[in-house]
């Protein structure tokens, strides 16, 4: 049961990270129509400006400056390289969003340069041990900033007048506009949103180590989560990133236990893990091709 527990609380951390890359593919999704593919780069940069920011003013501060300098960042994509896109097909703007992906972790990645860069977070590889159950304290974290973030969304969607513009943009565009909301504005919000969550969860993917070249792969993971939460519903990309944080975790702590010595199929015993987000993935598809909460009627790439 502890192993299991240790388990548990690596998949909550870890699908916290998920859920929050997911949310912001979903605010895109929701507000213009479109899956950006910049997610992944935003997400890498987001660390590595911290990496830099930390040393200066400490982890706190430069986390909450390099959020916001991302989203800045995304924000001035929006404006220049998919708002005159506006009207085009969905696909072509999708495709944009693949190029600026390569682009801006291009330019980022050279900034890591040969020395190792971490973004000085305050956890390591700090865990607590509680009745036996191992809890890494960076998991934690993640999954708390998670939590805080996702109900300050939920209370900004319900209360504020521009939650609630976001909302009526989302459900009807031309219905909004009618009533004198900015959908121009909104798509930039949106964008600028999907950024800096995004750079949240490449901060707290970074923790307990060096910046690798390969961080950006941890918003791939999150892909599966929105399809199976439903590529228009938030509830179901927390829901999904939760979902294939545990599952990629547990997976990953019995998969040797369940083929070592049974011969068959011995490479499932290290690699089965990984694997579980696109398992998920495809059976929840096969009955579900909306996903568990999205709507139907969805057609939009």
């Amino acid at each position: 049961m502890t192993q299991f527990l240790s388990a548990l609380s690596i998949g909550l951390g870890s699908g916290a990270i998920y859920a929050l890359v997911a949310i912001g593919f979903v605010m895109i999704f929701k507000a213009t129509g479109v899956i950006s593919f910049a997610q992944p780069a935003f997400l890498m940069s987001g660390a590595i400006i911290v990496s830099f920011l930390a040393p200066l003013m400490g982890f706190y501060v430069g986390a909450v400056l390099g959020v916001m300098a991302i989203g800045a960042v995304a924000l001035l994509v929006e404006r220049v390289a998919i708002r005159p896109m506006i009207g085009k097909a969905v696909f072509t703007i999708a495709i944009i969003t693949v190029g600026l992906d390569i682009v801006i972790r291009t330019v980022a990645g050279m900034f890591l340069g040969t020395q190792p860069r971490s973004v000085g977070d305050p956890w390591g590889t700090d865990v607590w041990v509680i009745s036996g159950v191992v809890v890494q304290q960076r998991h934690v974290a993640a999954f708390v900033t998670a939590t805080v973030i996702v109900v300050a969304l939920l209370l900004f969607f319900r209360y504020s007048a521009v939650g609630l513009a976001m909302r009526a943009v989302a459900s009807d565009q031309e219905a909004a506009m009618a009533q004198g909301v900015s959908a121009s504005a909104i798509f930039a919000l949106s964008w600028a949103m999907a950024g800096a969550l995004a750079a949240v969860a490449g901060v707290f993917a970074a923790t307990g180590g060096p910046i690798g070249n390969t961080l950006w792969l941890v918003a791939l993971i999150a892909l599966p989560a929105i399809v199976i939460g439903g590529f228009d519903s938030l509830g179901g990309a927390i829901i999904g990133g939760l979902t294939i944080g545990v599952a990629q975790a547990v997976v990953s702590t019995y998969h040797n236990q369940w083929f070592d010595g049974s011969g068959v199929l011995p490479e499932l015993t290290t690699n089965l893990g990984p694997l579980m987000p696109w398992v998920i993935m495809l059976a929840v598809l096969l009955v579900r091709p909306h996903g568990l909460f999205g709507t139907k009627e969805v057609e939009r790439v």
